[in-house]
């Protein structure tokens, strides 16, 4: 059983210059999102020495980020010390702009790692930051499988961009 999702045409235009398909001929999409020049358009967020962050193109809710390393790797021990520390610290500061940027009643942090782990780009780590509230799997999430979003991507990028800690 999948979640299906209620798209804008908004989105299209995100969907087609990125994908979400991981194989050989178009190579890892974070790693495209990464390369891209412009940060708004492939709507990163902040970028940092080892690692960047980067708004979920399929969100679960508004304000759904995630942090990844520039290096593509899928497993947390592949990175080296400084890396893995920058990595941590890039997430504490991505849940202090979802709480500023959005009030959640709290935020779920994770990974997953590996594809029996539901790792939907296995190749290329990276953690989720994801504000939560009471009540936000309503009927439409339980009975039709399907996320409402109230706001397009771009509000999201500009919510985060300027509640990241140490923004002007």
């Amino acid at each position: 059983m999948t979640l299906e999702r209620l798209w804008a045409g908004w989105r299209s235009t995100y969907v087609s210059n990125f994908g979400t398909d991981d194989s050989e001929d178009k190579g890892c999409v974070f790693c495209r999102i990464l390369d891209h020049a412009d940060d708004r358009e492939a709507y990163v967020v902040r970028r940092f020495d080892a690692c960047a962050v980067v708004l979920n193109a399929y969100p679960y809710g508004s304000g759904h980020c995630m942090v990844l390393p520039y290096r593509h790797v899928g497993q947390l021990e592949e990175l080296d010390e400084g890396a893995l520390g920058e990595l941590w610290r890039v997430v504490t500061d991505g849940v202090r702009a979802v709480k500023a940027a959005y009030s959640p009643g709290g935020v779920n942090v994770g990974a997953n790692l590996g594809p029996a782990a539901g790792a939907g780009v296995p190749g290329h780590l990276h953690v989720h930051v994801l504000p939560r509230w009471e009540g936000d799997t309503n009927f439409m999430t339980s009975v039709a499988e399907t996320r409402v979003l109230p706001e397009p991507l771009s509000v999201t990028y500009d919510k985060l961009t300027k509640a990241w800690p140490g923004s002007a």
